[in-house]
């Protein structure tokens, strides 16, 4: 059994999804491991991680509309505002998805889907730099 553990440090310029895939692609490359799971961790309560279509970029732009819809900016919706009026919007939207993935390694590469790739969602305004903690298990 092998395992490798790594943090990917993700700049983002305000909300929207960030395609996280090639890094993340390129590191599981160079680990010795063939047949595993793949753990991709975000270390942060304002955004998360989505598996998605990586084709039309429409899906994403309708992803986005919708948690706006479900989770608007709103002074008078929310009590919890320290950081400014998305700041509860990025909690909620956050607990809706997942800061938290598995994705099955196969012949060294991930298992992802023709049209599927994987983001980092920012759900705060202003820029960040995030952390994803990668933990890979699997046989050589």
């Amino acid at each position: 059994m092998q395992q490798g553990h790594h943090r990917l440090t993700v700049s983002t310029s305000g909300q929207g999804l960030y395609d996280v895939t090639a890094p993340i692609r390129r590191w599981v490359a160079d680990q010795n491991v063939q047949r595993g799971l793949l753990t991709v961790w975000a270390r942060h309560t304002s955004c998360s991680l989505l598996v998605q279509e990586n084709a039309d970029p429409d899906v994403r732009a309708d992803l986005e509309a919708f948690f706006r819809r479900v989770a608007p900016e709103s002074e008078r919706l929310y009590r919890h505002d320290v950081e400014g009026p998305d700041d509860m919007p990025a909690h909620i939207r956050a607990a809706l998805t997942t800061t938290s993935l598995g994705v099955p390694v196969e012949a060294g590469a991930l298992v992802l889907g023709s049209w599927q790739a994987i983001y980092l969602y920012e759900h705060r305004a202003a820029p960040h730099q995030r952390e994803l903690v990668l933990h890979l298990i699997g046989d050589a």
